[in-house]
């Protein structure tokens, strides 16, 4: 197999990369993620497909194991049109702040929040640099 093989196109780039998050209790995960702005495409009794514009992620209930941790490991970045409506919703749901909302230096007005399994979030609305 050549290396250029690899690279070409397999599936269309809004299914590629998805990213899915273990998590202790489906139904939480869900009406916080819903609440945050995304929206359920499919739903199974272990399993959701969660929508945000044409971008995936998928939640997987895992029993008896243990998932998350108190660390966070990295977070997944989601662009919104008005960071501070953003911001209020994350406040009003008890979300565990990561970093505070702020404009950054790198042309962002964001902030990162902890999903209930430890996952980051971090959102974001483009400033003027």
């Amino acid at each position: 197999m050549e290396g250029s093989s690899i690279l070409a196109r397999y599936v269309e780039p809004i299914d590629q990369l998805i990213l899915e998050i273990y998590v202790k209790n489906l139904k939480r995960s869900i009406e916080f993620y819903t609440s945050m702005g995304f929206s359920v495409s499919r739903k199974e009794s272990t399993f959701a497909e969660l929508k945000w514009e044409d971008s995936k992620i998928y939640l997987e209930e895992i029993s008896g194991q243990s998932v998350g941790s108190s660390n966070l490991t990295g977070n997944v970045r989601i662009m919104v049109p008005d960071m501070d409506i953003c911001w209020r919703k994350a406040i009003t749901l008890g979300a565990q702040v990561v970093k505070e909302i702020d404009n950054r230096d790198y042309g962002l007005r964001d902030c990162t929040i902890a999903g209930p399994d430890g996952i980051g979030l971090r959102f974001g609305t483009r400033t003027s640099l």
